[in-house]
């Protein structure tokens, strides 16, 4: 726990600051924000796959909990017991089927065990691999589609698609639910756990640190690799939900709130998909498609659950701990570390901090300022090193999977990050430059129209004499010198507190097509 606290406060949570700033400030998805250093759009594109990649098996584990759902409503649950069809001699269980075990049968269970010289499985266990999964014998061998998984699929993607139908705000009455529920749940579960016996030990064992383990480097590795699936960094989804916020909304004071959702909730696959379809529709950038939205994200959708099918299938949680372990691991850090590098040291960290001023109204404190120059830079290259000095093979209980896995997860990890380079080389050979050197700068360059989206906030050093945002500027202020007040007098609360999702910019983008 304390090596999480520090990687959260020096690395989790000022990256979590910057890809929020960085959203609002363009109210462009991943690709569109990268017309600051134009270079390394394909940092955009990186975060599109990884969060394809997650967004495919990610709704397949809530299927999953779908299916759980559906299988405990029922007076005896079936993974309770070991008396069922699918149950192997291995299995053992301390409670009896009819509930009316006595002392002498719970010593005799216990004797069973303690006696059994076998490997022991639990029923649950038994339930998980033998019935829900019928797991197969190799990542090879599909086997058939399990039916029930793919009827759960098809209602996750269906409640996805239902509350992204309108964009940001229809899922933003949703997240209403989604973000106070499993507090409910936790406090009751926190409940029923105290009053157990034995909890008061399990308390003390939990709070007591062992501080042998912070000379641990592999303890602080994974502390600081979790933050990133705490926070979901580097998945595009923060920038994503930051561009529908209005442009002077004040992200520094609800970050720590939606820091704290996002830790607890992990916001169900919405901001994934959202990632997508904010992206192809800003990329595109024709009235026609930003009209036809609803389609996109019913494409998206569709093409999400296909994929998803060959993990329903008897050798699918061989896949799924694949997608996982490989698909959104190295990449993170990886992506993570090169926006640092664009953002302070390309583009530089002085024309940020102004950015952010014209925002916001006043600069970045000093210790984002310092996390985001030196620190959160350090710590991620930290976790690099390790990713890669500490590497261990995939498996899965007993089961070690084949080179040929192994080697196709590494081509699904470095598929997000090759976007990187091959984007790169592709910009400096489209630029304009007699050398190389020439195109290179001029990769660099921020496009004509990076900044504000809309050209009402396109002030300060954006707006030059002469320039049509400039011109657009002084006629909104002849016409409606009372517009900014006006908008500025619209109450904000509800946006404080979930900004990655009640954010009004999606009204915004309908203006720039009115204008």
């Amino acid at each position: 726990m304390f090596p999480y606290i520090i990687m959260l406060v020096f690395c989790g949570i000022p990256l979590f600051f910057l890809e929020l700033s960085f959203g609002q400030f363009t109210s462009q998805g991943c690709l569109g924000v990268w017309k600051v250093n134009p270079m390394f759009k394909g940092v955009g594109y990186g975060m599109m796959v990884v969060s394809t990649y997650i967004g495919i098996y990610y709704n397949v584990v809530i299927s999953i909990a779908f299916y759980y759902f559906f299988s405990s409503m029922t007076t005896l649950l079936p993974w309770s017991y070991c008396t069922n069809r699918w149950n192997k001699d291995d299995c053992s269980s301390m409670l009896n089927p009819n509930r009316t075990a006595n002392i002498s049968d719970l010593s005799r269970n216990i004797s069973t065990l303690l006696n059994q010289t076998a490997k022991r499985t639990s029923p649950s266990e038994e339930y998980w691999n033998y019935y829900v999964l019928r797991i197969s014998n190799g990542i090879g061998n599909f086997g058939e589609i399990r039916l029930p998984l793919l009827g759960c699929l098809v209602v996750a993607w269906v409640v996805v698609f239902l509350c992204l139908i309108k964009g940001v705000k229809s899922s933003g009455k949703v997240v209403y639910f989604t973000a106070t529920f499993p507090y409910v749940v936790l406090t009751i579960l926190f409940i029923r756990g105290i009053t157990l016996d034995g909890a008061v030990n399990g308390i003390k064992y939990y709070l007591t640190p062992q501080w042998d383990k912070i000379l641990d480097a592999k303890v602080w590795g994974d502390a600081a690799s979790q933050i990133f699936y705490s926070l979901g960094c580097a998945w595009g989804g923060l920038i994503t939900m930051a561009s529908y916020n209005k442009f002077h909304n004040n992200c520094y004071r609800s970050y720590p709130w939606v820091a704290c959702d996002t830790i607890f909730i992990q916001a169900n696959q919405f901001c994934l998909l959202e990632t997508l379809v904010t992206a192809v529709v800003d990329e595109i950038g024709s009235d026609w498609i930003r009209r036809q939205k609803s389609y996109v994200t019913l494409a998206v959708a569709i093409i999400g659950f296909l994929l998803g099918i060959p993990l329903t299938t008897q050798a699918g949680i061989y896949w799924l701990l694949l997608m996982d372990n490989y698909a959104a691991s190295f990449s993170l850090v990886v992506i993570s570390c090169i926006m640092c590098i664009a953002i302070m040291y390309i583009y530089g960290h002085n024309n940020y901090f102004k950015d952010v001023q014209m925002m916001l109204g006043f600069p970045p404190p000093i210790f984002f300022q310092i996390c985001w120059r030196f620190v959160s830079p350090s710590i991620i290259f930290f976790i690099l090193i390790f990713t890669v000095v500490q590497y261990k093979p995939i498996s899965y209980n007993d089961y070690i999977y084949p080179s040929w896995a192994i080697i196709l997860g590494f081509l699904m990890a470095l598929s997000s990050v090759i976007c990187i380079p091959i984007y790169a080389i592709w910009k400096i050979c489209m630029s304009e430059g007699s050398t190389f050197l020439e195109r290179v700068k001029n990769a660099n360059k921020p496009s004509k129209d990076w900044g504000p989206t809309l050209l009402e906030h396109r002030t300060d050093r954006y707006a030059t004499v002469g320039s049509p945002s400039y011109e657009f500027s002084l006629e909104i202020q002849q016409l409606n010198p009372d517009k900014e007040r006006e908008k500025e007098k619209i109450p904000t609360e509800n946006i404080d507190h979930n900004l990655t999702i009640q954010g009004s910019n999606g009204s915004a983008r309908t203006q720039e097509l009115n204008v």
